[in-house]
């Protein structure tokens, strides 16, 4: 019996050793994955919070972009608590940047607007880069570049430099350097540089949408801008603008917002007004009942100008709407809403 005992009594000893040496095998393997896996464990940083708010380095520098994990309350203020690590946005994505691009190839119902905000993009950018036009006519299986960062080409002129095309886009020479690859500040005229952070024109922007001018009258088309043949003699001649039929004495308002600089009476126009715009645009609305606007004054997009009328040249009721660009006409239906 007492035989028995002592077996027994060394076999627990000799099981006891066993998990003992088996625990330390664990312990010694997981110390070893933490240090070549990389593995760390979060660490704080005990602070005492002065009485004032905190302003963590960062904020004192102007850096910005900066976060706290845990916020604080007031009650916490002078209290002992623990903060996590301030995070800093990366270089990368403030820094200069190398323009860089992707590609799209055009789907049924893309529209400009949408892909730019997929992109994370406006579209002065896309615009600009694929050096669209009329952004209602993007066709299916069209190849759209995609870049990396905001901006818009510039062509160079004769006298400009880095800074004066910074300057006059509200960017950076060095950002304009550094994206194009410049191995020197010097601008070479006739050369295509993208101008980071750069915005189009709202006129030009509004004009490649279709969207710079609002009907002047509520009606239909009766005539459209291009060629056609006279109704009072027949021959086949130019008309360059849009007749819009609507009832007599229907409002006629602003396209756009302007300065008014002619008001008159023409044995063709009839009732006249002419509107200056900005961007070289001017706008002609003719045939009016009457005028109630003066030469000299400023009008906002849709403010009533005059009356429909059938005065001057015309078959009946309508307006004669026409829309110039640096003293040329050109199809307002294209820049209409």
């Amino acid at each position: 019996m007492a035989q028995a005992k002592a077996i027994l009594t060394y076999n627990n000893r000799v099981y006891i050793k066993k998990s003992q040496a088996l625990f330390r095998v664990f312990i010694a393997f997981c110390l070893i994955g933490i240090l070549f896996l990389g593995i760390s464990l979060p660490t704080r940083e005990k602070v005492l919070l002065p009485e004032q708010p905190l302003e963590t380095e960062a904020t004192a520098n102007g850096l910005g972009g900066g976060y706290l994990e845990n916020s604080i309350d007031e009650e916490h203020f002078g209290e002992t608590v623990y903060l996590e690590t301030v995070v800093l946005e990366p270089d990368f994505f403030s820094g200069p940047r190398m323009l860089l691009y992707t590609t799209y190839t055009v789907q049924r119902g893309d529209i400009i607007g949408a892909l730019a905000e997929n992109y994370g993009l406006n579209q002065d950018t896309l615009l600009s880069i694929n050096n669209i036009t009329n952004s209602r006519l993007i066709q299916i299986g069209q190849v759209l570049r995609i870049p990396n960062q905001d901006g818009i080409m510039y062509t160079v002129r004769q006298g400009d430099t880095l800074e004066s095309i910074a300057e006059k886009h509200q960017s950076d020479a060095s950002a304009i350097q550094h994206a194009n690859e410049l191995f020197s500040a010097a601008a070479l005229p006739g050369s295509a540089l993208f101008i980071p952070g750069a915005r189009l024109e709202w006129s030009v922007r509004q004009e490649i949408n279709g969207d710079l001018f609002i009907w002047p009258a509520a009606g239909r088309i009766t005539s459209p801008y291009g060629y056609r043949r006279s109704p009072f003699t027949n021959i086949r001649q130019f008309h360059n603008g849009l007749d819009i039929g609507a009832p007599m004495g229907a409002p006629v308002r602003a396209a756009m917002s302007g300065r008014v600089s002619t008001v008159g009476w023409d044995d063709i126009l009839g009732n006249y007004i002419i509107i200056s715009h900005s961007s070289g645009y001017r706008t002609l609305y003719a045939h009016l009942s009457q005028t109630r606007v003066r030469a000299g004054a400023y009008v906002g997009t849709g403010e009533r100008i005059g009356d429909v009328g059938s005065t001057g040249l015309s078959t009946g009721p309508h307006v004669h709407f026409t829309v110039f660009r640096n003293n040329s006409a050109v199809n307002p239906r294209s820049l209409m809403r």
